[in-house]
């Protein structure tokens, strides 16, 4: 995917862009004669011209329309109501509101004029470009729209069966590139109603309750496409949704919803609009300089004993990112002067099977030769015609493969991964689960490669920048606090778009600990000032106000910071029992009057448990707070138990000994309670072991996971070869066949390894014969040389041809020839068989 273009002005001039070859003047009446005069729209023309004739189309358009029509001229500005036409033998462009003319760079007959318009439309244009192709001969005009399509912008194509001539909209079609279809005379209503559309819709203020048709319209493609967007930008979901409303002149996102949810045609579609992305070979120049002079050599050089890398391209759409990643490396290798022994394996992914099949075509248009340098065209390419082909050494480095980085298993052991322009469209919640997963992707010292908008953001402890301005960062060796969360989970994930919550300036800190610490001391000054600890969600103390010495003790054995293991006796029970009632309340949980043994003497105690719900660093926290008693409350049972002293001497002695049994049974429970206690530390003990195995368990199973996903893509792409292959073979058999010669293919032994259906009734083969030697063979040939013939042909390469009779009184040329493999490796010979019995029979007439 690619970063959207910037949106012109709101009073900017909508320009529409037409390209027409033959028979498209009766089609450009028919446009342009539809178009009102003060509708705004400015609309520019390119025609195929012939160089050396003057032009007329200007004065034969202002024949047909009230708008004002000029032939373009260099600086000209584009205004609203006007109709602009190319002069012969230039190429025109439209940069920002300026018409621009140049030479064309292509000799006659490889011209596309259309194409550079509609391109410089989308790169200027955004959006807002707006590209009609009409009747005529060729392609031109399918690789623009395209590109106009990929930026969100408008394209429409005449109905080919109302078109003179069908090849230019049918192409456009054919490629999936056209919004619209429709005659000439309908095209231009139906292109302002969307403009209209698009106005009324980017004008209005967006409801507080836009979430919820979100929601129904994520709902809807998960439902039908198995795919979930809920963790895309609310943003990108409105943009590329409208686009469709305005296309179907939906108004309002209810209604589409509505729509979406009974036509899962538009759930297709809108699927492809949310995927449409913008790429290009080498985009960034700067960027793969840096990867070609310094990221790769270092790579290779810490590489030392390794036989591969791995490179991981994500969102590679048709592929162009992970060919250039693959010649980068082939010239980084050649330029080596003793280059190691290693190879580059690139797993290339995408969620859009269109895109992946187009990728693994490796076919691209002429066009490509704006990107690509004429010495890797000629070192990489294959010219044909109309397309250039990848060639099979940078073809054979790359995988494709179908793959959702959200929810399936990621690629790993990874040197290399490159998500470029990709996370721009993604949420900050669905950002933060994904750059912990190429942490955990990489090798150490591995480099991740964004795009020119992205970032690392806050995750700086994970990735170390490398050279920032160009977005690569170094993975660093520190193991990532969430866990394994950011591992992907089963379908279905999300059910509705993710919401990010405000944050406020106090709430920013470089460190959690940190904005633990100020946020505590926050609350703790202004409400309550005693003693405090502040607990985690499984009861174990992260931070201590105050002192907490009368409430708290450590206990005996290995170190526990659990409250509950801490609370000194008389706390334990009632602070349980809060925290159940804290965790579920919305309002602080007080205990009065709690009696805590001390040095001193028993302490009376009130408690406040605050367990914390809302956004803030405290979230998922509880809060316990001491408060002592005021000396007055204590001052009366001290007054009590006096006055009990004053009792005669028997009860005093009866009293001590009970002192005495108590003091015995709270030694017992002490050591009861230790040797809980030194069970539950070995019972923990046992547990983190069964936790540290379970995480081994788990990163085996995710290691397993990914690399049956490797599995899957290596199986994908053999089985694409055997199906080619395949297909190879049946041409091949067919080609035999209709030539209406015997063939008979012999290996080095000289047995039958194929034959055609003519050889067949010369030698009276069967398909059980592949296998047997020539030797064996029953033929209506009188040439019983056949077998010694064919022996010193392998031996001496020599070919051998003869004039032979069959049984039946027919003749034929016998050749035999080597067998020659593609690598120059002789692998048997070939014997034909021409039937020339009617030369013969003429040659005998003309001697009579």
């Amino acid at each position: 995917m690619g970063n959207r273009s910037p949106v012109d002005a709101p009073e900017a001039v909508r320009i529409i862009g037409i390209g027409a070859s033959a028979g498209g003047l009766v089609a450009l009446e028919e446009f342009l004669h539809r178009i009102p005069p003060d509708s705004g729209i400015a609309c520019v023309v390119v025609q195929h011209l012939d160089p050396t004739q003057k032009g007329l189309l200007p004065e034969l358009l202002q024949r047909v329309t009230a708008m004002p029509v000029r032939a373009a001229e260099q600086g000209m500005r584009v205004e609203p109501g006007h109709v602009y036409v190319i002069p012969p033998n230039t190429e025109l462009t439209v940069v920002g509101t300026t018409l621009h003319l140049g030479a064309p760079a292509e000799p006659r007959g490889m011209r596309l004029p259309v194409n550079i318009l509609f391109s410089s439309l989308a790169g200027g244009q955004g959006e807002r470009a707006i590209g009609v192709v009409l009747s005529g001969m060729g392609s031109d005009g399918t690789a623009g729209l395209e590109a106009i399509k990929a930026v969100g912008g408008l394209t429409a194509v005449q109905d080919p069966e109302s078109a003179q001539f069908d090849s230019m909209p049918r192409s456009a079609i054919n490629a999936g590139c056209a919004d619209i279809v429709a005659t000439p005379s309908e095209l231009p209503e139906r292109i302002l109603a969307v403009v209209r559309e698009a106005s009324a819709v980017s004008g209005e203020a967006l409801p507080s309750d836009i979430s919820t048709p979100l929601e129904r319209i994520v709902a809807a493609l998960q439902q039908r496409i198995r795919h979930d967007f809920s963790l895309y930008k609310p943003s990108t979901l409105q943009r590329r949704t409208e686009r469709r409303m305005a296309i179907h002149g939906i108004a309002s996102l209810e209604e589409y919803a509505a729509f979406l949810e009974h036509n899962a045609q538009e759930a297709e579609l809108l699927f492809k609009e949310l995927l449409i992305g913008v790429t290009s070979f080498f985009r960034d120049p700067a960027a793969w300089e840096y990867l070609a002079d310094t990221v790769l050599p270092e790579l290779l050089e810490r590489q030392k004993g390794t036989e591969k890398l791995r490179a991981w391209v994500i969102g590679c759409s048709t592929g162009e990112e992970a060919y250039s990643l693959a010649m980068v490396f082939t010239e980084v290798m050649e330029r080596s002067p003793q280059p190691p022994a290693v190879t580059l394996q690139i797993f290339a992914s995408d969620l859009s099977p269109d895109g992946i099949a187009t990728a693994r075509r490796g076919r691209y248009p002429l066009a490509i030769a704006d990107d690509v340098s004429p010495e890797r065209l000629a070192r990489f390419f294959t010219a044909h015609e109309h397309h250039y082909q990848v060639i099979p050494g940078i073809r054979d480095m790359v995988l494709f493969s179908q793959h959702d980085v959200i929810l399936d298993p990621p690629f790993t052991k990874l040197d290399l991964i490159a998500c470029r322009n990709l996370l721009i469209y993604f949420g900050p919640v669905l950002q933060r689960k994904l750059l912990p997963l190429f942490h955990y992707s990489l090798r150490p010292g591995g480099v991740l490669f964004l795009g020119t908008s992205e970032t690392v953001g806050q995750f700086n402890h994970l990735f170390t920048p490398i050279e920032s301005r160009l977005r690569f960062y170094q993975r660093q060796d520190h193991t990532y606090m969430g866990g394994r969360d950011f591992l992907p989970h089963a379908f279905p994930p999300l059910s509705g778009p993710s919401k990010e919550r405000p944050v406020s300036p106090s709430e920013v800190s470089s460190q959690p600990t940190d904005a633990l610490q100020a946020a505590a001391d926050q609350v703790l000054l202004q409400v309550y000032a005693p003693a405090a600890v502040v607990l985690n969600a499984d009861g174990d103390i992260v931070y201590v106000s105050g002192h907490t010495g009368k409430y708290l003790e450590p206990a005996a054995g290995k170190a526990n910071w659990n409250i509950f293991a801490m609370a000194r006796e008389g706390l334990g029970g009632p602070l349980a029992g809060a925290l159940k009632k804290a965790a579920k309340a919305d309002r602080p949980v007080h205990l009065h009057s709690l009696e805590v043994p001390t040095h001193a003497g028993v302490q009376r105690v009130d408690v406040t448990v605050h367990a914390f719900h809302d956004a803030s660093p405290l979230r998922g926290m509880t809060m316990i707070v001491f408060r002592d008693l005021a000396p007055s409350t204590a001052g009366q049972g001290g007054r009590r138990n006096k006055g009990k002293g004053a009792m005669p001497a028997a009860h005093a002695a009866e009293l001590q000994q009970y002192r005495a049994e108590i003091e015995a049974l709270r030694e017992e429970a002490r050591t009861a309670r230790e040797d809980s206690q030194a069970a539950t530390e070995e019972l923990q003990s046992a547990n983190e072991e069964l936790q540290s195995s379970n995480e081994e368990l788990n990163s085996s199973k995710e290691e397993m996971q990914s690399m049956n996903e490797e599995l899957q893509t290596i199986n994908a792409e053999l089985q694409a070869k055997l199906d080619d292959l395949a297909l190879a073979q049946s041409d091949m058999q067919n080609v035999l066949n209709s030539i209406d010669i015997a063939i008979l293919f012999l290996d080095q032994n000289l047995d039958v390894r194929r034959y055609t259906d003519q050889a067949a009734r010369v030698f009276r083969l069967r398909e059980s014969d592949v296998g047997r030697p020539l030797s064996d063979l029953t033929t209506s040939l009188e040439y019983p040389e056949l077998h010694d013939d064919a022996r010193d042909t392998l031996r001496t390469l020599a070919v051998s041809e003869k004039q032979i009779t069959t049984d039946d009184g027919r003749w034929f040329t016998v050749r035999i020839m080597p067998y020659r493999r593609v690598d120059n490796v002789i692998d048997g010979v070939v014997i034909t068989m021409v039937d020339i019995t009617e030369t013969k029979r003429l040659e005998a007439g003309l001697r009579d």
